[in-house]
């Protein structure tokens, strides 16, 4: 059982412990500890994490958004049932839709926004060095947020985003098969050579591997647990 997680009556703290129980049930439901129809009960896991319910009720309801659990009248908090296949189709969709962002994102792009990915990109690696999943879900999220934004179409944008918060905890868990974290460092960097030399379908080409890659590396942790 995990413990030591501390309530703060702080917003930010509170907002950064909320995050913290979430990631643990994510792992701990997409590796199958947590199995489907597992009750989730809001005061057994505030005295599991040392938290007040304020941050627990806040992880469970953004893991109800990507799917992970539902809340059901007079039964609860329970962990979700989702299928590979679902899983699979949810990841091509994503794919699709990254590919068409990234595309259109090469040729719309501001020089400033250019610059604020590669940054984000240079400021990635120490995270893979260093096996900092969490660190890098993060990054992963805000980089490729900053590719919707670039896109300059925020019809498009706001699909985006509801289709990766979708996928949210299966987006971080891939991130744990082998080697997948400095692989997808490494797609990410084809997709900015190619977002650099201005070619957007390469880019968009790039940026649909990478997904499915994603969707495989998901597919082979969730074999081995």
């Amino acid at each position: 059982m995990m413990s030591g997680f501390e309530g703060e009556d702080d917003a930010d703290d509170r907002g950064l412990l909320s995050d913290r129980i979430r990631n643990a049930l994510t792992d701990e439901i997409t590796s199958g500890v947590l199995e489907a129809g597992a009750a989730l009960d809001e005061q057994q896991l505030a005295d599991r994490f040392g938290a007040s319910r304020t941050p627990v009720r806040e992880a469970l309801r953004q893991l109800a958004v990507s799917g992970l659990v539902e809340m059901r009248a007079r039964r609860g908090v329970i962990v979700a049932r989702m299928t590979p296949e679902r899983i699979m189709d949810m990841f091509e969709t994503s794919a699709e839709i990254e590919a068409m962002c990234v595309r259109l994102a090469t040729y719309r792009m501001t020089p400033l926004e250019r610059s604020h990915l590669i940054e984000l990109h240079d400021l990635s690696l120490p995270m893979v060095e260093e096996g900092d999943f969490d660190a890098y879900d993060a990054f992963n999220r805000e980089f490729h947020e900053a590719i919707y934004r670039a896109t300059h179409n925020t019809f498009l944008a706001e699909h985006a985003i509801a289709v990766r918060t979708r996928l949210i905890a299966f987006r971080r868990t891939q991130l744990r098969q082998g080697e997948r974290l400095r692989r997808s460092r490494d797609e990410h960097d084809a997709i900015m050579q190619a977002i650099a030399e201005g070619d957007g379908e390469a880019a968009s080409r790039r940026m649909r591997a990478h997904m499915l890659n994603a969707a495989t590396a998901l597919r082979r942790y969730i074999e081995a647990h």
